[in-house]
């Protein structure tokens, strides 16, 4: 790090990335902080700078204390134990110590006690919210969303639509059988004792929408340009099964984009303006790789100029727009993905959103990480005033 970056960073005051300490002599309370930063999305600390952003200046004996206490806190203090990395700098008004702490990719960590500390803007905070915890375990793979028992009884299975699935998928009536119900999903990972998790009811419960009223799809359609809660052209909650919800989804955004002649004869009804597989590839990732930890639902906004689909929860663990754009992939629902591989157009290779792009380039993603959503962009053609898209 330059020291010309250093006093940018300390002239724009603390942050969720940055923190200021003028000297640090306690291995807890810098643990504290270690781990803040470890838990959500990494950071520095600069030892040697007072909280207004002016330098306090270290020692040279004071450098080789800290760097012994920063080695110990993050092998002693923290588990699992953590790497930072620590640069010393020479400013005006003396030494500085930078210490650079990556985000995890083993959350949640905690303290000698136990506790989770997270940041929260510039300060720190302990980790309360049953979802926040679970959260860190799923970003760790100790634990995943679509795998959480739902409270769905197995029992409320549609045994129909079940029966199937299980004959085409494994060419054997599932009525030949010779073990329960409860047990065959179980083996398929769909229930855990006489309860469904959140894939298995996704999937193959009645009525799922009563019981899981957070994981269903709103779709509004507006005028304009911009969310108007008093206009709107139509609207619809869309519930049922995955493979339900996904044929609904779909058909609703299809039955609100327009259609363009092209070279086809007038009486044709015309070609999509966006091409119907961007739709497939979008919605389905929506569905299978959003967060079920986050008890929100999937929203899908169309607009005089675009489509917006938001899916609750960023991007998981390291993954950037860029690597998914380049076919990169994470797999947040193992389960959900497993099975959507059979029961939807979905391939389950991390290409959907790379063939989405090459079908229709005009979309556009925002991974909003405060906000904890994913959302993307579909421009829709300008249509100028004689009715041509272009």
């Amino acid at each position: 790090m330059e020291t010309t970056e250093l006093i940018e960073i300390l002239a724009r005051d603390e942050d969720s990335r940055h923190q200021f300490k003028a000297n640090v002599t306690n291995e807890v309370s810098l643990a504290s902080e270690m781990l803040a930063f470890s838990n959500t999305q990494g950071g520095m600390i600069v030892i040697g700078a007072n909280d207004d952003g002016t330098i306090s200046g270290l020692t040279r004996d004071d450098m080789g204390r800290l760097s012994n206490l920063v080695s110990n806190t993050a092998s002693q203090q923290v588990r699992p134990p953590i790497n930072p990395v620590t640069e010393n700098l020479s400013m005006d008004g003396g030494l500085v110590m930078v210490v650079h702490i990556q985000e995890g990719i083993s959350k949640p960590y905690m303290d000698k006690n136990g506790v989770i500390w997270v940041k929260s803007g510039a300060d720190k905070r302990r980790a309360t919210s049953r979802e926040e915890i679970q959260r860190m375990y799923q970003s760790a793979a100790l634990i995943h969303g679509d795998e959480i028992p739902s409270g769905i009884p197995v029992s409320d299975i549609n045994e129909p639509l079940f029966s199937s699935f299980y004959e085409a998928e494994f060419e054997e009536p599932l009525t030949e059988q010779d073990i329960p119900l409860s047990q065959l999903l179980n083996n398929l990972n769909l229930a855990k004792g006489d309860i469904l998790n959140i894939a298995g009811a996704l999937l193959f419960a009645n009525n799922v929408q009563y019981r899981l009223p957070a994981f269903i799809v709103k779709c509004v359609t507006y005028p304009g340009v911009a969310v108007d809660e008093g206009e709107y052209l139509d609207s619809q909650d869309v519930t049922g099964t995955l493979r339900q919800v996904f044929d609904d989804v779909q058909g609703f955004v299809l039955r609100h984009i327009r259609r363009v002649q092209g070279e086809q004869g007038v009486n044709s009804l015309g070609e999509l303006e966006v091409p119907k597989i961007v739709f497939e590839e979008l919605i389905a990732n929506a569905l299978i790789h959003r967060d079920y930890f986050v008890t929100a639902p999937v929203r899908v906004f169309i607009f005089s100029d675009r489509i917006e689909i938001i899916s609750p929860g960023h991007l998981p663990n390291n993954l950037t727009i860029e690597n998914i754009k380049n076919g990169n992939s994470n797999i947040r629902n193992p389960i959900l993905a497993s099975f959507a591989t059979k029961l939807l157009p979905y391939r389950g290779l991390g290409n959907g959103i790379r063939r989405a792009i090459k079908a229709y380039p005009e979309i556009n993603f925002d991974d909003d990480r405060d906000g904890n959503m994913f959302k993307v962009t579909i421009n829709l053609p300008v249509k100028n005033q004689e009715g041509t898209v272009f």
